[in-house]
This record gives C-alpha cells, structure tokens and sequence, in this order.
C-alpha cells in the first residue's frame, strides 16, 4: 500500500514521534511478529507487551488495521481479551490513520482486572490470513498511564499480510517450482547418457 507522499510524510513524523516520546508515556507494544504456515493459510502471531508506565484497566484495546486476507473464526488471545473485526475504525480524531473500509482490522479489548503498572509481557493475540506476504502497516494501542491513569494512545509499525498481486505467486509456490524444474533438468540430462 502506497501513501501519497504528503500522508506518508505525516505519518512516518507521527511514527517518529511515538517512539521518541518518554518511556513513561510509551503505550501498549508490538514486539515480535511471526508468521506460519498452517494448512493452506498462515497464522500471524503477534507478542504484546505493555511497557513501564502503563497501566492496563477493562475497555483499553490495542488494533491492528487492514489485516487482509482473514480467515473468520481462526483467531486466538490469552484469557481477558475478546476480539472484534470492524472493517474501519476505531478512528481517531486526532491523527490521520490509513484505513481501507474494505479490509478488516483486529480490535482486541482487554476485559480482565487492572494491571496498575507496566513492563508485562501480554502474551500473543494470533490471527489467520489467506496470505504469508506481508507490508507494514499501523498498530494503535489505547491504555492508561500508570501515574496518572490518564488516557494514552501509542501509535507504531508492525506487519500485516497483504494479498499477493493477481497472476504473482505465494514464494513457497516458487520454490516448489524451482524444485520441479531442478528435477526435470536432472531428468532430461539422464535420459540424454
């Protein structure tokens, strides 16, 4: 997904600015993105953490935007967190996200008691896509502040699956490709001794 270049600009300043903000106003994190084969889809799964200085109380929510490609009902959170899958949204008056209203985000809600003070590991939330390619895209985390219980929002980067353009094939696709024609090279070479 390609931004126009005054949209890109705003948004790799708003980017930069949540990663230089104080540590203490740092909100809910992404910190490892892994994606795996299962079956004919890819799970991706995404670790959490919620960073000193925060705090975590029911109805704070973390979102993953544009998740494409997803596979309904093949989704998974630690106990406390329900999912939703609004196809735009939450939006934020504040700050200008790319959101395409055709593509589903990953809303997940904490709904477990208060967690008054940071630096915890959440666990990993997993989501099911048709796709294993992927782009950057937005994450958008809504907690509160541990010393003042205020609001905090924090804007970062993580990856999400993007479909592979019409006609252009999975990359495991080309590498069974690639071992077939191997195997037909070694084939026709033997025929010819």
């Amino acid at each position: 997904m390609l931004l126009p270049r005054p949209l890109a600009l705003g948004f790799a300043l708003v980017i930069s600015a949540a990663f230089t903000a104080p540590l203490a106003r740092a909100g809910l994190l992404p910190l490892a993105v892994t994606v795996t084969p299962e079956q004919n889809h890819f799970r991706w799964t995404y670790s959490v953490t919620l960073p000193s200085g925060a705090a975590l109380q029911a109805g704070n929510y973390f979102t993953i935007y544009d998740f494409n490609g997803l596979v309904p009902g093949a989704t998974g959170a630690p106990a406390g967190w329900t999912l939703s899958t609004p196809m735009s949204g939450p939006a934020l008056s504040y700050i200008n996200i790319p959101d395409d209203s055709s593509v589903a985000n990953l809303v997940w809600t904490y709904t477990g008691p208060v967690i008054p003070a940071g630096r915890v590991q959440l666990g990993e939330f997993w989501a099911t896509s048709l796709s294993g390619s992927s782009e950057e895209g937005v994450f958008v985390g809504h907690n509160t502040r541990a010393k003042d219980r205020k609001p905090d929002t924090n804007v970062t980067e993580t990856r999400i699956p993007v479909p592979a353009p019409p006609g252009v094939p999975e990359p495991n696709t080309l590498v069974l490709a690639g071992i077939g024609l191997s195997a037909f090279g070694l084939f026709r070479r033997a025929r010819r001794t």
